[in-house]
């Protein structure tokens, strides 16, 4: 009996093994799931299923050359998205053209509804109280103002100042251990240097672009009053406006205010407003609400050619006064139409805007002293500088 038991388990363990065998050899594919299995585990521990170790993350070293990831990383915490919403009144159905008419059917109960309005921009955190600088034609005439941080974080803004004649205006926030971004006036950029900018353009979320610095000092651009852009070829976008343009060390050196788009899509030529004028303005936003300028009440006019030739003069240079405001500072001193202005305190007088900065420039009180080409002779007028006017916002 033992023997025939022995017999069948010897021909049992023959067989197995020669279809593991068998096995082995033609189909090894059949054993590669067996890998993973269960193995025994000490009596103070729970069965572990064993797998493949993991790959090592990859270190991060120094960043690649050409890149200016240290740059945005230090400027773009500090770079925020504005929402806006404005409350206007629609007409229910469409308003006569004369205006009379229109003012009557305004003043109809119900005639017209309420609907909400909403617009993006961008602006940057330049103050540890909270201060946002961006462009005033993105929060112009806002009823509702939402700031949201690169972070995460959101809250509602209030207005501090604005500044129409720069486009520029000053928001506050109150939240705490805001990333700041301040003004640098130390190296001005130059032609052809790096520079990018950062917004939220067409509101997709924070963006990064790179370009150059195209040129400087544009003007005669007739989108504020007062021009002096950096024009560079960084992709600036709706929604860009009041973002950061800053250079390959991460400082900001402007503020994005328009692009050149007549067919109204970006041509690649994007216009920002430089530290050098942008900081002042903020400084006096944040100090007395509004900006204060100088003002002499003249409307000037460039010298072309054709005119110097009819004035008798060699040359097409200073600037012709073209009105003057009754009372103004100017019409007061004795300054009239048709005087071609040449000089100012002493300095020649190139053009318009370059004119109108130096006025602006000056204090309300301070004696400015322009040299004037009339009828032939040259003479010098003194006027005293009054404020000019604040535009209600």
């Amino acid at each position: 009996m033992m023997h025939r038991i022995w017999l069948l388990f010897a021909q049992t363990v023959t067989v197995c093994l020669a279809i593991l065998f068998v096995v082995v050899t033609l189909r090894p594919d059949w054993m590669r799931g067996m890998g993973n299995v269960v193995q025994p585990a000490p009596a103070d521990r729970t069965p572990t299923r064993l797998a493949a170790p993991a790959e090592p993350a990859p270190a991060m070293g120094p960043p690649a050359p050409g890149s200016y990831a240290d740059a945005v990383a230090r400027a773009a915490p500090a770079v925020v998205n504005i929402y806006t919403t404005k409350r206007v009144s629609v007409p229910k159905v469409p308003f006569p053209a004369d205006p009379l008419f229109r003012q009557f059917f305004e003043q109809i109960p119900g005639f017209s509804e309420r609907r909400e309005s909403n617009s993006l921009g961008s602006g940057v955190i330049v103050s540890a109280k909270g201060f946002v600088l961006t462009n005033y034609h993105v929060v112009a005439d806002a009823d509702e103002i939402l700031v949201a941080l690169a972070d995460g974080r959101q809250a509602p803004a209030k207005v501090v100042g604005t500044d129409s004649d720069s486009d520029l205006a000053v928001l506050q926030i109150k939240l705490d251990a805001l990333p700041v971004l301040e003004f640098t006036t130390l190296d001005l950029p130059r032609v052809g240097d790096v520079v990018l900018a950062i917004g939220n353009p067409f509101g997709v979320g924070q963006t990064t672009t790179m370009g150059i610095v195209s040129a400087l000092g544009r003007e005669g651009l007739h989108i504020n009053t007062y021009e002096s852009f950096i024009q560079t070829d960084a992709s600036i976008n709706p929604g860009n406006s009041g973002g950061a343009l800053i250079d390959t060390l991460g400082r900001l050196i402007g503020i994005n205010a328009a692009i050149y788009a007549p067919s109204g899509g970006s041509l690649g030529i994007g216009f920002a407003i430089p530290a050098s004028s942008a900081s002042p303005v903020l400084d006096q936003i944040v100090s007395q609400g509004y900006v204060k300028r100088g003002w002499l009440g003249v409307e000037p006019q460039d010298m072309t050619a054709d005119l110097a030739h009819a004035f008798g003069l060699d040359r097409a240079s200073g600037v012709i006064i073209a009105g003057t405001m009754r009372d103004g500072p100017a019409a007061k001193a004795g300054l009239r139409v048709g005087d071609i202005v040449q000089t100012f305190n002493g300095k020649a007088v190139e053009d318009t805007p370059r004119l109108m900065a130096r006025i602006a420039a000056t204090k309300p009180g301070d004696t400015i002293e322009l040299g004037v080409y009339r009828n032939g002779k040259q003479q010098t007028i003194r006027i005293q500088a009054a404020m000019r006017p604040v535009r209600p916002r």
